[in-house]
């Protein structure tokens, strides 16, 4: 089975985190057709991602896409097959290079034994009995039979497992070729199926929109399509008027962008699946990519949270009240939230300072942070092998082998509650608007 090395680059990390969520957000606002229509990029961009398993034609509502799932189904018993044959094939490794080793060993350990072993006797007989020479010899003479018998009893064991684990290890090693066949010639035949439908997918389109029926969208299209209209007017209606307004658009782009990045980890753990399971080669920077995209999209988030009033509150006492009396408790209250946002805040900004401090290379921007030169020092010295030299690394850096320099995401935290102060100050305003409206 060919096998798959891929190390996502830095880069392209962060690229794919601020682009993705802007292509996102361009195609949700575009305008819609009156009548939906099976998309030839969409098509292909189904194939690339789930063509293994016939999702582009699934998509078109055509049935020869079952055809995949088997031989899909096949990849992955035979590489469950392989990996118990390779591990048989490492165990019984593992016996013949012990048993192997002992031979060696005790085979000369006793033929040197055995080369000495009449000396031994000589001496201790040619000595006088009962002497402390005597006594000597006899101790030489009987740590020469032991060693000689020990080491027979070890060379015979060692044989008898070498004759058992050699055809065991050949057995193995039949095995994990036969199952490495049968999933690599699976695989090569979802690749001509996924080749062929890369030249069909366009006339497949076309087919598959001849048969779709003249009527409008269904009932639970439509049903769906007005309740996306509604969240967007939902999300609208809590922009208010005056300077507050942009802080509340911010906090609702902001939060519309961080969104699309759950789409994101739809395809990365996808490829993660399909890379262990398919191709036997799983990733170093799946896991550590997503948890740290999800720690970040919490924070910012959270701005939007607020705004929108979506996160958690007890709400026995504050539902029933006035919009003022509400706004007197958000008041009060919001002394508590100011003392969490403005800590998180300049916690963070430790954080992220002390990030960029880490001495991992010479870079301009750690010395700076360290306080080991001043930002005119830094800014004159600047070049561009800052951003190039790959022997210069900013700050802080993961453990692992991704080895991702972990300070932007920790500015990204103090980006996250700089919007919860905006946002926290937002509502203060509106509060404040809310009581004078009712004197």
């Amino acid at each position: 089975m060919p096998s798959l090395s891929f190390t996502l680059p830095h880069w392209a990390y962060w690229v794919g985190l601020i682009v993705f969520p802007l292509i996102a957000m361009a195609l949700a606002r575009r305008t819609r057709p009156g009548r939906r229509i099976y998309s030839v990029p969409l098509a292909y961009m189904i194939l690339v991602s789930g063509g293994l398993l016939g999702l582009h034609r699934l998509y078109l509502r055509n049935l020869a896409g079952l055809l995949f799932i088997p031989v899909f189904l096949v990849i992955l018993f035979a590489n469950a097959q392989g990996q118990d044959a390779r591990s048989a094939v490492s165990d019984a490794v593992n016996t013949v290079r012990v048993a192997e080793r002992v031979l060696d060993r005790e085979t000369e350990r006793v033929a040197e034994a055995r080369a000495d072993l009449s000396d031994l006797r000589a001496a201790a007989e040619e000595a006088e009995e009962g002497s402390f020479a005597a006594r000597a010899a006899e101790r030489r003479l009987e740590r020469a039979e032991e060693t000689i018998e020990t080491g027979e009893t070890r060379i015979a064991e060692a044989e008898a497992e070498l004759q058992e684990a050699r055809p065991v290890r050949e057995r193995a090693r039949e095995r994990l070729e036969m199952w490495g066949s049968v999933a690599r010639w699976a695989f090569y035949l979802l690749l001509a199926g996924i080749a062929l439908d890369a030249l069909l997918l366009p006339g497949l389109v076309r087919r598959a929109n001849a048969t779709l029926p003249p009527e409008p969208e269904s009932a639970a299209e439509q049903a769906l399509e007005a309740h996306e209209h509604e969240e967007v007017a939902q999300d609208s209606d809590h922009v208010s008027r005056g300077w507050t307004g942009w802080i509340d658009r911010l906090s609702l782009f902001c939060g519309e962008f961080v969104a699309y990045w759950a789409v994101i980890a739809v395809f990365v753990y996808y490829f993660e699946v399909i890379s262990r399971y398919v191709f036997n080669s799983p990733t170093n920077w799946a896991h550590e990519a997503m948890y740290l995209m999800f720690g970040m999209q919490y924070l910012i988030a959270g701005a939007y949270a607020m705004l929108t009033e979506t996160h958690m509150r007890v709400d026995v006492f504050y539902a029933p009240l006035s919009r003022r009396r509400k706004a007197w408790v958000d008041l009060f209250t919001s002394v508590f939230f100011f003392i969490f946002a403005f800590t998180l805040l300049f916690t963070t900004y430790t954080f992220a300072m002390d990030a960029i401090a880490v001495p991992s290379g010479n870079a301009l921007i750690s010395d700076w942070a360290r306080g080991e030169i001043t930002l005119g020092q830094a800014a004159a010295d600047w070049t561009l092998a800052q951003w190039t030299d790959p022997n210069i690394r900013w700050g802080e850096i993961s453990f692992n082998e991704w080895e991702i320099p972990l300070w932007p995401m920790k500015w990204v935290m103090v980006l996250g509650a700089l919007l919860l102060v905006l946002q926290g100050v937002s509502k203060f305003a509106q509060d404040i608007r809310a009581i004078a409206r009712e004197y």
